[in-house]
């Protein structure tokens, strides 16, 4: 088997493998979760070392969520920052991810990281004139800053579902980033929207690290909304539902 992996995009916007590099280096930086390697970069292309994968197993998703809790820890700049000495563009997937430098998460949040995405969502018709109307509802409770809690920003994958998440025999490796400042909340909600194997081991080994605020599990949703609004761009109806029903929670919060 290589032991390279090479990806490359002939359409790539200017920056697209660039910003990838970056994040996985600003990530690693941190010496908390293991990062895949980077062998080069170029517009276009990017080369990362092969990832020898085996299954899941409890005790390496322990270490995972201690691994991670250190990475958060490591901090950003501000929310929205993108990897410190970066100046380019960043993404999630394949849309723009937008940068900001905010002191308060809420702001940030509800105008950087959920509103950019609604407009495509409704557009494609896979988010309702009234289900927007619900998302933008729990948007303004976010933005007057209902929910801030006065943590600094995080070191944040901040495309963190179970895809991203390789086991390898030495433990997990991350991959695909968009990494950014943000809420440490945000990338653990990740892990649960997908689905990811040992998600119960992964939070007892976080905690162990860094306990979570109270009330952590009903605030899921809250970080859901950015995984699930920009699904609901281009996914399908189907996400444009769970956004609103993820939005119908917070309200309920």
């Amino acid at each position: 088997m290589p032991r390279t992996f090479e990806k490359r995009r002939s359409d790539a916007p200017p920056g697209f493998f660039e910003a990838e590099a970056a994040g996985l280096a600003w990530l690693a930086d941190a010496r908390g979760v293991s990062i895949v390697d980077v062998l080069s970069v170029d517009p276009g292309h990017i080369t990362l070392r092969r990832v020898d994968e085996t299954r899941p197993a409890a005790a390496a998703a322990r270490t995972f969520g201690r691994d991670l809790a250190t990475t958060h820890d490591a901090g950003a700049d501000a929310f929205g920052a993108p990897p410190r000495g970066f100046e380019g563009p960043l993404f999630i997937g394949r849309r723009p991810l937008p940068t900001a430098h905010s002191s308060t998460w809420g702001a940030f949040y509800a105008a950087d990281r959920v509103r950019p995405y609604l407009n495509t969502a409704e557009h494609a018709g896979y988010l309702s004139r009234d289900a927007r109307a619900v998302v933008e509802q729990a948007c303004d409770r976010i933005a007057a800053g209902e929910f801030d809690d006065g943590d600094v920003p995080s070191r944040i994958h901040g495309d963190l579902w179970s895809g991203n998440v390789l086991w390898s025999t030495a433990g997990v490796v991350l991959i695909d980033p968009a990494a950014h400042g943000g809420h440490r909340e945000t990338d653990l909600a990740m892990l649960a929207l997908f689905g990811c194997p040992f998600l119960e081991q992964i939070l007892e080994g976080y905690q162990e690290v860094h306990p979570l605020r109270a009330g952590w599990v009903d605030r899921v949703p809250l970080h859901q909304l950015h995984p699930l609004a920009v699904h609901a761009a281009g996914h399908g109806p189907s996400y444009g539902a769970e956004l609103m029903h993820a939005a119908e929670a917070v309200l309920a919060l």
